[in-house]
């Protein structure tokens, strides 16, 4: 009996810290509802979704706020959100298992596979491959080319063609630049390689195996869905809702609309070697191979805990915190931000959904649910990341105060407001006009209809650019002039959607 009894305590000893490892952190099981609830009114965020995965389990798939401003419908689990660049893992997974399935080779020529396929270097056209698309190692700066492809009239047909002219700013394979362009490209090969469009094989192969019914795969789709957060962003402090992105001829790149539990199947297959149900539906090479590190992003680092490099796989950021290693991506799209993270080793994945643009919780809530999952201090990555954002935004709201007392003092300028209208033409983009419309001058870009940019002078040879969409922000054009005649004008927008400038030479 005292042997038995011997036994038995050895048995609830051992198996003491393996029930223990199911039972969540304090922060999930005591403070998440409170600080999500607390954080999305600080960060004026009508809507989040959370999901949180665990050793197959699902340990938190729950909504917060409401599904749109000034509205009462509440968010859910199954509210879907534009999940933007998130789409780039499916993408990737998608064309690793056509390599599992002998369809084609992630090492095969671009041009094998889309004879049309030009970059602006004849021997990089020759030379690029399928993985090279899926890990941005093309020479571009990152976002390069996106003002004229994002949320434009361009088809995909039409983005292609541009992207092949457009000059990358490094060599090939020198340095990692985020380029939406080669992903969509990328997509394009599924069709020649499967005979399914990208969107198809995305439900047929990806969505409906693993049950994720409410998951559409382009972004026109979201506006017939009932249970659907709307797209807002924050202007000069206010929170505004915005029209839903068109972002499908680049879908590929990040077009996909998903909600918290749709995400949840997904996840939990990628921490399960690709099974749903005890059926394989991803094959385990295929999820390896997105996870192999192809491009060096940077040194990595973290503010408060160890973290020694930052790569990229193939549509995965790859990167070890606190000795684990850390798949993950987030995602923005006009109105919403996300963040999809795995930590294979713990099974553990972290969901987070925002309907609006213009706050950083994605990030600072995944930081909070990691450390509370691998035992590290509590941090409060919320606060310190708003105190941050107020901050930036502080001074934002400082210099765009400064520009207008400088546009309200009527500052001259070299030459009348009527030598700058006419019509302009970048090389890669297209055309714009400027033209003069209640004494004021407006710009109209040819692939963009809808949206205008107002010039207001700022003395010298620069205006101040503010477009009607605040997607496109406010940024200082100046014009080059020569001889007393306009030459051209050099047009940013804001860093959300493209970092390089564009020259528009007047006709």
């Amino acid at each position: 009996m005292k042997r038995l009894l011997t036994l038995f305590w050895l048995s609830v000893l051992i198996t003491m810290p393996l029930l223990a490892q199911h039972e969540p952190p304090a922060f999930i099981k005591d403070s998440l509802d409170t600080y999500v609830k607390r954080a999305i009114g600080r960060w004026q965020i009508p809507g989040a979704a959370v999901a949180i995965v665990k050793d197959g389990q699902v340990v938190v798939a729950k909504g917060y706020g409401v599904r749109e401003l000034g509205g009462r419908e509440a968010v859910d689990a199954n509210t879907l959100f534009m999940i933007g660049s998130n789409t780039k893992a499916f993408t990737a997974t998608a064309l690793a298992m056509l390599e599992q399935d002998k369809k084609l080779s992630l090492d095969d020529a671009v041009i094998r596979w889309l004879p049309d396929f030009r970059l602006y270097d004849p021997w990089v056209t020759r030379e690029a491959t399928v993985r090279d698309l899926l890990s941005h190692r093309l020479g571009f700066e990152t976002f390069q080319g996106d003002f004229m492809y994002f949320d434009s009239d361009l088809s995909a047909q039409q983005v292609r063609e541009k992207f092949g002219q457009v000059k990358p700013l490094y060599s090939f394979r020198s340095r990692w630049g985020y380029t939406n362009a080669a992903f969509l490209t990328a997509g394009e090969i599924i069709p020649r390689a499967d005979g399914r469009s990208w969107a198809a094989f995305m439900r047929e192969r990806i969505f409906q195996p693993l049950g994720m019914r409410n998951t559409l795969a382009l972004s026109t789709e979201i506006t017939a869905a009932s249970n659907k957060g709307a797209a807002h962003t924050i202007v000069h402090g206010q929170l505004r809702k915005i029209p839903y992105g068109n972002i499908d001829a680049l879908a590929p790149a990040g077009s996909i609309v998903s909600s918290a539990n749709d995400l949840v199947r997904w996840v939990t297959a990628l921490l399960d070697e690709g099974k749903h149900d005890g059926k394989e539906v991803i094959p385990p090479m295929a999820i390896r191979e997105t996870r192999t590190p192809q491009s060096i992003q940077g040194n990595g680092g973290h503010m408060y805990n160890k973290s020694h490099f930052s790569l990229y796989g193939l549509g995965w950021g790859l990167s070890e915190y606190a000795g684990r290693k850390v798949v993950s991506h987030t995602g923005g799209v006009n109105g919403f931000v996300t963040s999809v993270c795995l930590i294979p080793e713990e099974k553990l994945g972290i969901i987070v959904l925002t309907n609006t643009d213009a706050n950083w919780l994605y990030e600072a809530l995944r930081n909070e649910i990691e450390d509370a999952y691998l035992g590290l201090p509590y941090r409060g990555y919320e606060r310190v990341f708003h105190e941050y954002y107020e901050k930036q935004q502080a001074e934002g709201e400082a210099l765009h105060r400064a520009r207008m007392d400088t546009v309200s003092r009527h500052p001259s300028m070299p030459l009348p407001l009527s030598a700058f209208v006419g019509d302009y033409r970048d090389a890669v983009y297209g055309a714009m006009t400027i033209r003069l419309e209640q004494n004021k001058l407006i710009a109209r870009f040819e692939h963009h209809k809808g949206r205008h940019a107002v010039l207001e002078p700022l003395g010298n040879n620069r205006f101040l650019a503010t477009f009607n969409d605040p997607l496109y922000g406010e940024n200082v054009w100046p014009f080059v002039l020569s001889g007393g005649v306009v030459k051209s004008i050099t047009v940013r927008v804001s860093d959300f959607v493209e970092f390089t400038p564009y020259e528009f030479v007047k006709n």
